[in-house]
């Protein structure tokens, strides 16, 4: 294995990672922080 494979590897770890600590602030904050503001915000 290639130093290239296992960079890719921990870049699509990290990607995956990142994408789900997103999901789970925009969750929190539509149930924590009011859904009508943080919807008018994301919807425009």
């Amino acid at each position: 294995m290639s130093e290239d494979d296992d960079y890719s590897d921990l870049r699509d770890k990290h990607a995956a990672r990142t994408r789900f600590v997103a999901w789970v602030a925009i969750i929190s904050l539509v149930l924590v922080g009011g859904g009508a503001t943080v919807l008018t915000l994301l919807l425009g």
